[in-house]
This record gives structure tokens, sequence and C-alpha cells, in this order.
């Protein structure tokens, strides 16, 4: 379903001291943002922000960056991210959110940004072949990432669709990813450290089973 469009959310958002306007001018240089040398977490398509307010609220000792192209949806990430922080009376200095083509990564991030864990979850399956390419799990998009992934850094996959799951154990096999875990019923595999999204929560009420994996960059 399309959002409405909210013109008021882009002028919350340039107003938060989180929001980056401009990715590209930190391209090579986020640790600089960030002012420390802490790993940096990146999720690709965070939505309304539940699973980032959950994980930056509870790590304050990670950095993460936090993706989606939507101002209508960014704002309620930003409104989420800083609820969580609130109730947790932490300080808010270890999330960057941001407006990004996820297809154009490499425009905001390089390799002397070594990031160390990637998360994509439950993004659009595009089950079209001639769509496919768009998976934000492809080997084209996969291999732009290893471009920034340290070695021996991770990424974080779930997803409800069947096809999307099978399809990317290739992807992340022909780019030399090396899968450590792997389920496909996430909420009765004992994984520990899930954190739910709105769509899995969602997905879930509807008896359908969340697929996972973790796949190692060697």
């Amino acid at each position: 379903m399309r959002m409405r469009r909210k013109p008021w959310a882009r002028p919350e958002l340039e107003s938060c001291h989180f929001f980056i306007q401009k990715p590209s001018e930190y391209r090579g240089r986020w640790k600089e943002f960030f002012k420390n040398d802490n790993p940096i977490y990146l999720e690709l398509g965070c939505g309304k922000g539940t699973f980032m307010a959950v994980h930056g609220a509870e790590n304050p000792n990670i950095n993460y960056i936090a993706i989606d192209i939507k101002d209508e949806v960014l704002v309620l990430a930003k409104r989420n991210i800083e609820k969580a922080y609130e109730e947790k009376k932490h300080e808010l200095n270890n999330v960057a959110l941001m407006s990004q083509e996820i297809a154009l990564i490499d425009d905001m991030l390089s390799k002397e940004d070594t990031v160390d864990r990637i998360y994509i979850n439950f993004c659009n399956p595009w089950p079209k072949d001639r769509h496919k390419k768009r998976r934000l799990t492809h080997t084209r998009q996969l291999e732009k990432y290893k471009t920034f992934l340290r070695k021996e850094g991770e990424i974080w996959f779930k997803t409800d669709d069947d096809e999307l799951f099978e399809e990317s154990l290739g992807y992340f096999k022909d780019c030399n990813l090396e899968i450590k875990y792997v389920t496909y019923d996430l909420h009765n595999s004992g994984f520990e450290g899930n954190v739910v999204t709105e769509h899995e929560e969602m997905f879930t009420k509807q008896g359908i089973k969340t697929k996972f994996l973790i796949a190692e960059y060697k």
C-alpha cells in the first residue's frame, strides 16, 4: 500500500540532529561523523525504524547507519528511535538516519568506512525475472557491499519470501560469502538476539515463517 505524502515530513527530518541530508558528503569519513572508532552496523531499508530503535538504544558502543528512501517512512523511524532512547534515558549519538537509493550505496560508503555488519530485513522480493537485479541481495549489490564490508564482516538477511531466500543463498555463495547460519523458521529455531520488525510481526500473524541467514565475508 502506497503511503500518503506528508508535506511536513521533510522539514521535521531536516530539523533532526541525526538525519543526514547529504550522505555522500561523509563518504570515506563516517567515523568522523560519529567521533569514535566503534563498529559500524548498516541497515538497508529501515522502514519505520522498529528494528533500529531497539538495536541503537541497547548498544551505545555500536554506530548505526539506517537507510530508506521515503521521507514519509523515515520520519516515523525518527520518532520511533527518539522514543526508544527517551525510554532508556540514553543520549542519541550513535545513529545516522538518511534517505538514500540503495542501488547507489557506493555514493555514500567507501572502503575507508569499514562496516562490520549489514542488516537486510524483508526487502522487496522483485519476483519478475527482469527485475531481479534490483534485489538488495542480488550479486550486483553484494559486490558493492563487499567494497566497504570488512573481512569477516557479516550480512544478516531476513525475509518472508521463499523464492527470494532460496535464490539469495545462491547469490551469497556466488560472491564468496560463506553461509554461517541458516534457518527456514527463525522463530522456532532457538536463535537468540532476533529483533522483530514491523513486517516480521505482520507476516508471523499470517502464519508465514521467517527465513533467516548470516553470511560472512571471507
